[in-house]
């Protein structure tokens, strides 16, 4: 089992930053591709951002890319979203998740955070 914490979501003004932590523990962070997915009221779960466990290949969905960075700290087993020139319509829970084999574009992801709230003000 791996248990992810996420924690770092607030309200924050357009055009600002945030930046969201995913804390894992259980087994061992070694293999796990990690994920950020976001669910505003009304709409589905999409994935944002991925990150694989090797060569660190990136996953950015078109609307955040440029803007939104994933990173991880496997000796510390934190991912990390960085969000910077935020706007209104990325007001959503964001998730991470964790996710061991296969493709990272994927919405079947294994492990799953408690979601933080982000709000974006105009």
């Amino acid at each position: 089992q791996v248990q992810l914490v996420d924690s770092g979501g607030g309200l924050v003004q357009a055009g600002g930053s945030l930046r969201l932590t995913c804390a894992a523990s259980g087994r061992t962070f070694s293999g796990y591709a990690m994920g950020w997915f976001r669910q505003a009221p009304g709409k589905e779960r999409d994935l944002v951002a991925a990150l694989s466990w090797s060569y660190g290949t990136t996953y950015y969905a078109d609307s955040v890319k440029g803007r939104f960075t994933i990173s991880r700290d496997n000796a510390k087993n934190t991912v990390y979203l960085q969000m910077n020139s935020l706007k209104p319509e990325d007001t959503a829970v964001y998730y991470c998740a964790a996710r061991r084999g296969g493709s990272m574009i994927t919405p079947a992801y294994d492990y799953w955070g408690q979601g933080t709230q982000v709000t974006v003000s105009s």
